[in-house]
């Protein structure tokens, strides 16, 4: 295994089960021995440069405040741009360039019992890739973060440091990965879960996505955090995939069963050590299970159980099997697809043909024969609509002319009234009545 080792002449102590990291010039501030009795107090002499603080505290708490010599206080929102911090969950991690000398002192919810380590060098270590490394392996590698070669270990140091995973291609002529540039393929986990044993132990293992184009690369580990940075560089090969699977189609997908051609290189892997194990995926909730418990041979076909249903079909697989050189290893298999297609229906006979035609000329004839009606009454109506309304009209033009005459002999009369008042003087008799005899 390969440690990279970061000299950088650290000085520290782990308070409360913390670490503090300290560059010095002479010897350590807090001899170890003494730890338990400081507790979470601590001095700092005019010698230390430097000084990183790796504090635990119980889970969900707030960050500690810090407590300098004067008096004054930092806090993880506030303090000097000489000093980094970086706040967890259950823990702060805190540099200090040039810190007063002194007497320091934590304040916080620190857990019990914890003691205080001297630590004069931060290295870091990552588990380099097995060789060979096969395309599509199920791979298992760890990282520690070190402090005089002893691994870090405080419950959530998992959220304060971060941990990624890059391929860079070697762009190596007739490689699969020539113009393949900088591929982000994963990350350190220590949380328990995934093939980590369990969380907060101080073993981060890796999740590696290796479905990638094969071919020689640089592994590019980083460990970062807004404190420190760490990096991890490592050459390896990507090697093809040595389990080849394809669908082999029957000349009768409805009389005939699917296959699979499984091809072994038992160049790379032992053959009556590898193990396959299928599942058969399809329409309705179909779920097949098809195992191989060892090959005979490294090319082989397999019959695929009986299928009916048309639709879409998916075939998973994992192969479990050994390298030349003895090492036990899974691989994750690229999944195949086929269709079973519902066959077109036959064309009809002349008979049938006649048959439609006849139907599709009565249908027709049916039509013409509503529509014919339907504009027959369409007509009509509009006929029968039109005549009342032209009755009305005229009706109505009628009985106005009649009221208009009317009107205009009433008015006539009125005014030869007002013409002839009396009658004329011509005709009137203006003589005395005689008198009668006496």
């Amino acid at each position: 295994m390969t440690v990279m080792k970061i000299k950088t002449g650290l000085i520290g102590f782990i308070a409360l089960l913390c670490v503090v990291i300290a560059s010095v010039v002479h010897g350590a501030v807090v001899p170890s021995e003494r730890a338990s009795e400081l507790k979470n107090r601590f001095r700092i002499d005019h010698m230390v440069d430097s000084l990183t603080l790796v504090i635990q505290r119980k889970y969900g708490s707030g960050p500690v405040v810090i407590v300098l010599p004067d008096g004054s206080k930092w806090y993880a929102s506030r303090h000097p741009e000489n000093v980094k911090w970086v706040d967890g969950l259950s823990g702060d991690i805190v540099t200090i360039e040039k810190p007063m000398p002194g007497p320091w002192q934590l304040l916080g919810r620190v857990v019990e019992g914890s003691t205080i380590k001297k630590v004069s060098k931060l290295d870091i270590f990552v588990e380099p890739f097995p060789q060979p490394l096969f395309q599509g392996e199920r791979l298992k590698v760890t990282a520690e973060l070190l402090g005089d070669e002893q691994r870090v270990r405080m419950p959530g140091l998992d959220y304060l440091v971060e941990w990624t995973a890059k391929f860079i291609s070697d762009h190596q002529v007739g490689e699969e990965n020539f113009a393949t540039g900088n591929i982000v393929v994963g990350s350190y986990k220590d949380n328990g879960e995934g093939l980590d044993e369990r969380p907060d132990d101080g073993v981060f293992t890796g999740k590696i996505n290796l479905t990638q184009a094969w071919g020689t690369y640089e592994l590019h580990v980083n460990a970062r955090n807004n404190i420190f940075t760490r990096d991890f560089r490592h050459k390896f090969v990507l090697s093809p995939i040595p389990v080849h699977v394809d669908v082999i189609e029957p000349e009768d997908p409805l009389k005939d069963r699917w296959k699979l051609f499984v091809k072994v290189d038992d160049t790379a892997v032992k053959l009556d050590q590898t193990h396959l194990d299928f599942e058969l995926v399809g329409p309705a909730g179909l779920q097949l299970p098809i195992t191989v418990n060892g090959m005979e041979d490294n090319q082989s076909e397999l019959l695929l159980p009986e299928v009916a249903e048309f639709g879409s079909y998916r075939i998973k697989g994992v192969a479990a099997t050994t390298t030349i050189n003895g090492r036990e290893i899974v691989l994750t298999l690229p999944e195949r697809f086929f269709n079973l297609i519902e066959p077109p229906e036959p064309p009809p006979t002349a008979e049938e043909l006649a048959a439609i035609a006849a139907k599709k000329a009565a249908i027709a004839e049916k039509k013409a024969k509503e529509d014919a009606i339907f504009w027959i009454i369409v007509i009509n109506s509009c006929l029968l609509i039109f005549g009342i309304l032209g009755l009305l009209f005229w009706r109505k033009r009628r009985n106005l002319k009649e009221a208009l005459a009317a009107t205009q002999q009433r008015l006539d009369e009125e005014k030869a009234k007002k013409e002839g008042i009396g009658p004329a003087l011509d005709e009137i008799d203006l003589t005395m009545p005689e008198e009668p005899p006496s």
